[in-house]
């Protein structure tokens, strides 16, 4: 059952149910999805809540079709989502794309899965590149925010059916397994943001207006030069405007470790312990992957002495870290593949090491 709003009151409740429960909060009317592990919970629960309240629930007959349902029911206007993970996220790329080009608010669920391939369930970090470089054709962004904890998956949750429609562009929330599946306690509120008017774009029937036609293709190369323009001067906005970011203890560090997700939790009690030992170290992370905060990790850079990169895959996030720092100080990286956090005692000797065994 959906939560009700009471503010101040909190439960102990799985990731996956807690995104779950913010969709149909934030007025979600339809959810089109297909199962697959480790988010599974997210459409089992919509499949019996969504019809409860009259809203539509399909169990899609793949990863494509559910997508691309999602792509129709927005067109019209309304809130609609899917979820899944990994693997399944790769076959929705295509039309990603397209929902991008089409300027539709389309927010997606994606919990990460061990990988490439099939891979196994257990956490990983290792689809960053997928969320915020995308493999759809052409040049297009989602906007994609990262939560670290449950409370955090009903926060951003809400935010993305807020930016979708804020911006007309199809939003990512980007978690892992380990975050859809721990039980944290949560606090539920009503949706606070305002709703978006898309009378002047949604498809619903012309009604005495002109008619009107969504579609991505652009016969003439002017056309599409104009549309990327724009498109991009629309990121631009998202850019100024959406940027989101968490520091800890950074006020007067002079190292600096950077992690998003679930892995900056550890990083967080790595500091501390850092911290009681008298070496100056602090914590950041990217609530928002795209847009990345490039020019705040840039002004940190300008003040410490180097940055540790840590990330459940082989080196992902690292790289725009190092894009945004523009060779001002040393960017190291410590990765795990695949499976639990990196332990918080293995943070803190690495952190010793690399400020000279202090």
């Amino acid at each position: 059952m959906v939560v009700e709003c009471l503010t101040g009151t909190k439960v102990l409740m799985k990731g996956n149910y807690a995104i779950a429960n913010a969709a149909v909060l934030a007025g979600c009317q339809c959810y089109f999805g297909y199962p697959i592990t480790p988010q599974s919970e997210i459409g089992e629960f919509m499949s019996g809540k969504m019809q409860e309240l009259g809203r539509a629930y399909v169990s899609a007959e793949s990863e494509l079709a559910a997508i691309n349902m999602v792509i129709g029911a927005v067109s019209t206007g309304v809130k609609a989502m899917s979820s899944s993970a990994s693997c399944a996220i790769s076959l929705m790329q295509e039309a990603l794309s397209y929902a991008t080009s089409d300027q539709l608010p389309v927010v997606l669920v994606s919990v990460m899965r061990g990988g490439p391939g099939l891979g196994n369930i257990y956490p990983s970090q290792g689809d960053y590149n997928q969320a915020t470089i995308g493999g759809g054709n052409g040049d297009y962004h989602l906007i994609v925010l990262a939560p670290s904890n449950v409370q955090e998956c009903i926060d951003l949750t809400y935010k993305a059916f807020y930016l979708a429609f804020k911006y007309r562009n199809p939003t990512m929330i980007l978690a892992d397994g380990l975050l859809g599946q721990m039980m944290e306690p949560v606090e539920f509120y009503e949706y606070p943001y305002p709703e978006i008017d898309t009378s002047s774009w949604a498809l619903t029937g012309a009604k005495g207006r002109d008619g009107r036609v969504i579609r991505s293709y652009a016969p003439l190369a002017s056309d599409q030069c104009v549309f990327l323009d724009n498109l991009f001067k629309k990121y631009e906005l998202i850019e100024q405007n959406e940027v989101e970011y968490e520091e800890y203890m950074t006020d007067d560090a002079t190292f600096v470790v950077a992690a998003f997700g679930s892995m900056y939790r550890n990083v967080k009690s790595a500091v501390k312990i850092c911290r009681e030992k008298g070496l100056k170290v602090g914590a950041f992370r990217p609530v928002t992957l795209y847009p990345f905060p490039s020019k705040r990790l840039s002004e940190l850079a300008d003040r410490v002495d180097k940055i540790l990169v840590t990330e459940i895959n082989m080196g992902q996030m690292v790289r725009d870290v190092r894009l945004a720092v523009n060779g001002k100080v040393p960017v190291l990286f410590k990765g795990k593949a695949v499976g639990s956090m990196i332990d918080v005692e293995d943070l803190v000797e690495e952190i010793e090491k690399q400020m000279g065994g202090v």
